[in-house]
């Protein structure tokens, strides 16, 4: 099974920007960005394609965040801008291994540890 790896986080204040790296141990397939905030349910942000030519986002995070991979470095990035404080959390990487929907958890085969992101007002 695939190792997965964020890295990235901090704190950072409202309006700044900040990129997540996800690092693989081996070749991956469809992956994602997920976040948990506290006392909230994990909650699906943005997904890949193997190649990168497929993107998905949910209407949370359109048009301020960018998934992006490197397969030559096995990473995935999440580069976020305009953050603000709701969008402090926990922020996960995980690799899809079925096909249902971006945002079912149960499609997912392997997450990392997270990564914490703390936007201050």
């Amino acid at each position: 099974q695939v190792q997965l790896v964020e890295s990235g986080g901090g704190l950072v204040q409202t309006g700044d920007s900040l990129r997540l790296s996800c690092a693989a141990s081996g070749r991956t397939f469809s992956m994602a960005w997920f976040r948990q905030a506290p006392g909230k349910e994990r909650e699906f942000l943005a997904g890949i394609g193997w190649n990168g030519a497929m993107t998905y986002y949910s209407n949370s995070v359109k048009g301020r965040f960018t998934i992006s991979r490197d397969n030559d470095r096995n990473t995935v990035y999440l580069q976020m801008k305009s953050l603000k404080p709701e969008d402090t959390a926990v922020y996960y990487c995980a690799q899809k291994t079925k096909v249902g929907q971006w945002s079912d958890q149960t499609q997912y085969g392997a997450w990392g540890q997270g990564t914490q992101v703390t936007v201050s007002s």
